[in-house]
């Protein structure tokens, strides 16, 4: 098993969560939310975003504008609906719990291993 794998999957399935977090404080077009992930160190394309920002427009989470660019094309804004609001707010519950448990696990596992 190569870890590559397994890192990659740690991070698509927090991608959605880290998504909805950046919207939380304010709309932000696709070039904004990627940078934000990279700065962050979430390794991301922008061929994963995309679908996903879709997804989550489609599942009712987001939101979306589009704004006139002074240097280029037009720009579509993306932005948490109420529905993504309270969404986030319980993967949020969700993700502490989550961080909790893994914490508490390998906190444990690593005593017991010196």
């Amino acid at each position: 098993m190569k870890i590559e794998n397994t890192k990659a999957q740690m991070r698509k399935g927090v991608l959605e969560y880290c998504i909805l977090s950046i919207l939380q404080n304010g709309d932000a077009y696709t070039s904004e939310i990627l940078s934000q992930l990279k700065d962050a160190k979430m390794l991301v394309v922008e061929g994963t975003v995309y679908p996903l920002l879709t997804r989550l427009k489609n599942a009712g989470l987001l939101s979306y504008r589009w704004e006139e660019s002074t240097s280029g094309p037009p720009r579509k804004y993306y932005g948490l609906t109420e529905t993504g609001k309270l969404f986030l707010k319980e993967l949020n519950t969700t993700w502490q719990d989550l961080v909790n448990a893994v914490s508490s696990i390998t906190s444990n596992n690593q005593k017991n291993n010196l």
